[in-house]
């Protein structure tokens, strides 16, 4: 079949095995690679109700049908398993160039289950696996444990090597470890590295040289030749080449959705130091790109003064600025930079970690907690985050997620969040929809399922609509859910529309896919997600915003009411045929 490889490579780290197998055609004809056959994997061998820190939890990762092609934004990987944060089902996904290698193994997908009794790296290649004592790279930073596991393990007769790793903080089983790769590419969000660490997987090492055949293999290069002509000097690519994502702390602080002082405004007279503008003022980036990306939306600097010079990182990135600066009000770009450093090198979700501080602050001015951090209070910041990856004091608290430690701090009132995963940086209060994408994101509080900021901050839909909201959101999901079985970059979205997406997977697999055929897929893995996060337990109730999101905002007196969400709630669930509740048809 084109575009796959049709191998599977299932490890069992208990017994030290591993089987390579097929899966029927018909499930990449129904779901295509990526999200879908990963989803698809995950509901068949998960046992329902297993605890995500079990060895019967599934670790999957995969590529997509465009990995390894030369078309533009392809060049990445999606990980998969039960969120060790919410309960529910977790996807994230990482750029960079390691990809590539994941690709040239020759599988479709490579599905862990087990747990190792010590400290183990794994290389993976088109043969099998490999299992090595990593006893000595067990407790290493992530970008050390990189070059330990990229040098040691490596199989000269393969080209392509990439490495996958996980830090101090996923080894102690803090419940958003990430899993990082070529330093500073992580999937992040919901805990995927934290999977790693409890199987005791310090890292993986992709090598190989296998390819996938193409139906029309002249037809892709003709594609992404023309493509390029087109896109490359796009208004939208000079931006991100030029600015980053960091451009949109002026958009997003503008449009009154910058979330400030732990989400109690939606602006700060601060941002400009925090900006963009500071960004390249303060450590001369170099647009840093994945492979296969002309977009290079990567900021690669160095602090060129102050206590933190000489301090390389690719970022911060938006989220990040926006978890540390607006939440926790730290006016300086190189201190959030800082700060980046510890959670990458320890290993740690930025969003979520901003998240608990900014919680943390508000716990001590609160007095529900013995603690002297406060709003700007850098070092405090940074001491916290190293209590939290190391589990000591409060940081075991925290450690747990947001839901335990509101939970015993008594702060369910104030704590923002939405299955126990913390929201990105736009304010819902004032861009509405993204309310929406909030409650209904299969992983928790996401911004990325939908980028359905994007469409509210552009202007092509007025950010207080309600009526009509939520099938203008369903479709900007249903084409990303086709751009994560592909994997496609998101930044791309504005230049791979249906049309685009209905001209090259045919070129690639042979595949029908007009928009209704491709939308058809979307709603089936969309459902089949669905039915996954009900058998774990999400009810009604966890779909909602909670209650510091209906409270006013401060600063600007924006809102939105329970009744409002109920209305686009109420047209998702019917736009996908779901009932009133959510509920799929049996």
């Amino acid at each position: 079949m084109y575009g796959f490889y049709e191998r599977i490579l299932a490890i069992d780290l208990g017994a030290r095995k591993f089987e390579i197998s097929r899966v029927d055609p018909l499930v990449y004809e129904k779901y295509l690679g990526g999200k879908g056959l990963a989803a698809h994997l995950l509901l068949e061998m998960n046992p329902a109700g297993v605890d995500a820190l079990a060895p019967d939890n599934h670790l999957i990762f995969t590529n997509g049908p465009l990995a390894g092609s030369t078309l533009w934004g392809s060049c990445r990987y999606g990980v998969y398993s039960k969120s060790p944060l919410t309960g529910l089902f977790t996807e994230s996904y990482s750029g960079g160039r390691t990809p590539d290698a994941i690709d040239a193994t020759g599988f479709d997908a490579i599905v862990i289950r087990g747990a190792c009794e010590q400290p183990t790296v794994l290389t993976v290649h088109p043969d099998g696996v490999d299992f090595h004592a990593a006893g000595d790279i067990w407790g290493m930073e992530t970008y050390a444990a990189e070059d330990a596991v990229n040098e040691r393990f490596v199989k000269a007769q393969y080209r392509k090597k990439g490495a996958v790793v996980i830090g101090p903080a996923a080894e102690n089983l803090v419940r958003f470890g990430v899993v990082e790769n070529d330093y500073w590419r992580s999937a992040g969000r919901t805990g995927a590295g934290t999977v790693m660490g409890a199987k005791k997987l310090k890292g993986i090492l992709f090598t190989g040289n296998r390819k996938r055949a193409h139906a029309d293999e002249k037809a892709v290069k003709e594609f992404s030749k023309e493509f390029m002509a087109e896109f490359k000097d796009h208004a939208a690519a000079n931006a991100y080449r030029t600015m980053g994502t960091p451009m949109l702390v002026k958009m997003t602080n503008t449009a009154g959705a910058f979330p400030t002082r732990y989400w109690q405004d939606g602006s700060w007279d601060q941002w400009e130091k925090i900006s963009a503008e500071a960004l390249i003022a303060k450590m001369d980036p170099s647009p840093h790109a994945c492979g296969k990306c002309f977009m290079a939306c990567g900021q690669l600097g160095t602090v060129k003064e102050g206590r933190h010079a000489g301090l390389k990182i690719e970022g911060p990135e938006y989220e990040t600025i926006y978890a540390f600066g607006g939440l926790c009000l730290i006016d300086s770009i190189e201190e959030i930079a800082y700060l980046n450093d510890i959670c990458d090198r320890q290993g740690m979700d930025t969003i979520t970690a901003g998240n608990l501080c900014g919680l943390t602050i508000e716990a001590a001015r609160r007095g529900k907690i013995d603690d002297t951090i406060d709003y700007g209070d850098v070092d405090a910041i940074a001491g916290l985050l190293h209590r939290i990856a190391r589990k000591q004091g409060i940081g075991a608290v925290l450690a747990e997620g947001i839901k335990h430690a509101a939970r015993l701090w008594g702060l369910e009132d104030i704590a923002v969040h939405v299955k126990g995963l913390e929201p990105a940086g736009y304010d819902p209060r004032t861009l509405k929809g993204m309310g929406l994408a909030y409650a209904t994101s299969d992983r928790g509080a996401c911004h990325l399922r939908a980028t359905f900021y994007k469409p509210e901050l552009a202007g092509m839909i007025a950010p207080e609509q309600i009526e009509g909201k939520a099938e203008m959101f369903l479709e900007f999901e249903d084409r990303l859910t086709i751009f994560d079985t592909l994997i496609l970059c998101r930044f791309y979205r504005d230049f791979y529309l249906w049309d685009t997406l209905g001209d090259i997977i045919p070129r690639v697999t042979g595949l029908q896919a007009d928009e209704a055929t491709l939308r058809k897929k979307a709603g089936a893995i969309a459902t089949m997600i669905r039915k996954f996060n009900l058998r774990e337990g999400m009810g009604p109730e966890d779909e909602r915003l909670p209650k510091a999101l209906h409270t006013a905002l401060q600063d600007s007196g924006k809102r939105i009411t329970g009744q409002e969400l109920e209305i686009m709630l109420k047209d998702y669930y019917r736009l996908h045929g779901w009932d009133e509740d959510g509920h799929p048809p049996d």
